[in-house]
């Protein structure tokens, strides 16, 4: 892949040439520019452009930037350019603004000689002036007073200066918004104080609303007044239209992620499908650019040739946009690739629970993503058939649905040591029905991390301390289920070892104890005795009369507090004992 400048790719990042122009701001920069250079005023001007974070507004300030350095001698201005984020709870902003302006002019033969102390003078009495001093004791507010009088002072002499000199002075801003409340006001009050300054613009560009919110205390008029006092001239940034943000979308996966793929590795109609059937919904703004392309350059180069760029984009695109759903197929490929081992109805169930976690806007997308990605949803949603012999060519193009190739996707993919709250909630969601809820749990069970532990395991460890959560009428299921299939998954061995670390039976009686803790004691012996007479999974049902049988040693002194201490009564274990005996 071709070497990528950092940024080029930043959240931060911003366009400097107008050719490179995507979004089609360039001819507004231009025009700007020349009425900045052209337009007659007779003091001070603030010129603001306002535009949502990574709108393009910096990206703007470049361009005019760009064309005023573009203008004949005798017209182009002197520029000076001051970012206050940079400098915010370092320094006073204030006297960084001035250091800024003087040491730009400083270097402009043309600038008169004495204004460098002037400045530097006045910059010292602003900054001593707090903002706000209204409620200053007598004292220091009549320090105050002298303070402004020297300021005006000073400002007259600044003005006088500033006059002498032919060129236009263009002060530009961005970054506003980045700023603490108080440093905004600074700011402001800095341009408010230097508003006579003949040939002096400043150009800003800012997010409005952010700006209004944190000035939002301002007592004595609106926010939107307290901004119309000070800036003479606002412009709004348009919205960036889907066809624009596609083609810079498009410009910087070729030249930063697929700069050296072949073209003919690009499925057109594929490629058509998934982007506007799936991934254009996601892309809404100049910042969704940002995150896919910054995240595909981190991921990309680890599997490069190693799988379908097409595919990799979407699955990408569903780690940045949806990543409930990334982690999902990262961690249930059995659902997504290879062979159908559940039934039609319960794979349905299990994907539309799944979507059903997303937001209404995102549904659609997602699923249509999710089913370009993997053939095997359209046979579960569709009723398509699959034809076998097409496994071997997802695998030849490096497809996401090939059971070989799916790894790779995940490759810079941490491996979660529990399941997510979505997947047990999807799991619970099958409670109703013991036998789907034990078939489930053997999958489970045939899925490992690579800690050697099972999917199912991590699912019961965490049943166990949600066993409240669960509702009480779904507990005798619950624990039916766990008896059914203990047998099978106390054969999936865990690979532990640790001389301390619990056995799989002991983490499956310990979680059945603690639903059977959520019912009654009739309820909870008659769904003994009923686990007991289907004579499953016999070394659980004699774990759990060996910790009945501890439990009532235990609190034998105490026959007051049995029931809260024992699952059954005395007479209800003596009958489980005894049919245990007949097994």
């Amino acid at each position: 892949m071709a070497q990528t400048e950092i940024n080029d790719i930043s959240v931060d990042s911003s366009l400097v040439d107008p050719e490179k122009d995507l979004l089609g701001n360039a001819n507004f920069a231009k025009y700007l520019a020349d009425s900045i250079c052209k337009m007659t005023f007779p003091e001070g001007f603030v010129i603001a452009v306002y535009g949502s974070w990574n709108s393009g507004k910096s990206t703007l300030l470049n361009f005019v930037v760009h064309y005023l350095q573009q203008k004949p001698e005798e017209e182009k201005p002197i520029i000076v350019p001051f970012n206050p984020w940079l400098f915010s709870a370092h320094q006073n902003i204030t006297r960084r603004f001035f250091d800024q302006l003087k040491n730009v002019l400083s270097q402009q033969s043309s600038v008169p000689k004495g204004l460098k102390e002037r400045l530097a003078d006045f910059a010292a009495i602003i900054s001593d002036i707090p903002l706000p001093y209204a409620q200053t004791g007598k004292a220091l507010a009549a320090l105050l007073d002298e303070k402004d009088k020297e300021a005006a002072e000073l400002k007259e002499e600044v003005e006088d200066t500033l006059v002498q000199q032919q060129r236009r002075i263009v002060v530009t801003i961005d970054d506003i918004d980045r700023l603490p409340a108080e440093d905004i006001k600074q700011l402001f009050r800095i341009f408010k104080a230097m508003r006579n300054f003949t040939n002096l613009v400043y150009l800003l560009v800012f997010d409005k609303e952010v700006v209004i919110k944190k000035i939002a205390d301002t007592k004595e008029i609106s926010e939107e007044a307290y901004l119309e006092k000070i800036i003479q001239v606002s412009f709004e940034l348009p919205i960036v239209d889907k066809t624009s943000l596609r083609r810079l979308l498009f410009e910087k996966l070729d030249n930063n992620i697929f700069a050296e793929t072949p073209k003919q590795q690009i499925n057109q109609s594929r490629w058509g499908d998934i982007y506007f059937q799936g991934i254009e919904h996601f892309i809404t703004n100049i910042r969704d650019i940002t995150r896919l392309i910054n995240t595909l350059t981190v991921t990309y180069p680890v599997v490069k040739d190693e799988v379908n760029p097409v595919d990799f984009i979407a699955i990408e695109s569903l780690r940045v946009f949806c990543p409930k759903i990334y982690s999902i197929i990262h961690q249930n490929p059995h659902i997504f690739v290879g062979e159908v081992n559940l039934s039609i109805d319960e794979l349905k169930n299990l994907l539309n629970t799944w979507i059903a976690q997303l937001r209404d806007e995102d549904k659609q997308p997602v699923k249509n993503l999710l089913i370009h990605l993997f053939p095997k949803l359209k046979f579960i949603l569709g009723n398509i058939s699959l034809d076998e012999k097409q496994e071997l060519e997802w695998r030849e193009q490096l497809r996401v649905c090939s059971l070989e190739i799916f790894p790779i996707y995940f490759r810079l993919s941490l491996s979660a040591g529990e399941l997510s709250n979505i997947q047990i909630k999807i799991i619970l969601g099958l409670v109703e029905n013991p036998e789907k809820f034990g078939n489930y749990l053997i999958e489970l069970a045939k899925q490992k991390l690579p800690n050697g532990i099972t999917k199912a395991r991590v699912f019961i460890e965490q049943l166990e301390n949600s066993t409240e959560e669960i509702p009480v009428n779904y507990i005798p299921s619950v624990v039916e289920a766990l008896f059914d299939v203990s047998e099978q998954l106390l054969c999936q061995d865990d690979e532990s070892h640790s001389i301390l670390a619990f056995s799989n039976e002991v983490i499956i009686s310990r979680c059945i104890s603690q639903l059977l803790r959520q019912i009654n004691e009739t309820s909870r012996f008659e769904l003994l005795k009923k686990v007991i007479t289907q004579g499953k999974a016999l070394s659980i049902i004699n774990h759990e009369i060996a910790i009945l049988k501890e439990q009532h040693s235990q609190y034998a002194t105490d026959q007051s507090n049995y029931e809260e201490k024992w699952l059954v009564n005395a007479q209800h274990l003596k009958e489980l004992e005894e049919m245990t005996t007949t097994i």
